[in-house]
């Protein structure tokens, strides 16, 4: 019994491994969760193209909003930079922890337009195989 456990296990990590070196599929951008090691849920991933097509989103500042003298702005986009370079794990300065930050920058959204998943599993989901 012991021999057949042993090998269910090496075969399960086998594909575990196997899925992830293949990646996600192409243009789906996984949250970065560094700073939340460990997890308790998957990270957040999604469609990013696919998902502004369908919501609508022309405007990067809608999601990736800029920073001018410490204050949240639309007029500058923060595209290309991590959440966690201006948002700390825990509240610093007086600014939005990271997980607070993606949560209402997400959900909020999703709430307000009615649209989207607004609880943990609508976007804490592993990609299937």
């Amino acid at each position: 019994m012991l021999h057949r456990t042993i090998i269910v296990l090496t075969l399960l990590a086998a594909i575990g491994v196997t899925y992830a070196l293949a990646g996600a599929p192409d243009g789906v951008i996984t949250v970065s969760t560094s700073a939340f090691e460990p997890l308790t849920r998957p990270a957040a991933a999604f469609a990013h193209d696919e998902h502004n097509e369908k919501a609508g989103i022309d405007d990067c500042a809608a999601c990736h909003h800029g920073e001018i003298d410490g204050k949240q702005t639309l007029e500058e986009t923060s595209e290309g930079t991590p959440c966690a370079d201006c948002h700390a794990l825990t509240v610093k300065d007086d600014r939005t922890p990271l997980k607070r930050a993606y949560h209402r920058q997400c959900m909020g959204c999703h709430k307000t337009t009615g649209k989207g998943p607004a609880n943990c599993g609508g976007c804490h989901k592993p990609w299937p195989a």
